[in-house]
């Protein structure tokens, strides 16, 4: 369970985007959304290769910019 303390003087919108961040943080709804529908572990795999991959080209391109 998520809880944030909401400080004296403290808006509800500041609050809110705290919660929101330790939500994301926690990755309650990306599980969530991965358990929706099976996936195979060998296309997870891959698909795992294929991101970091790519995360692995865009470093390249930003070092040698």
């Amino acid at each position: 369970m998520l809880i944030v303390n909401v400080k004296e003087n403290e808006s509800i919108d500041k609050a809110l985007k705290r919660f929101k961040k330790k939500f994301e943080k926690t990755g309650v709804l990306k599980e969530l959304r991965a358990r929706t529908s099976f996936e195979k572990p060998s296309i997870t795999r891959r698909s795992q290769i294929i991101r970091a991959a790519y995360r692995e080209q865009q470093k390249l391109k930003e070092s040698n910019s």
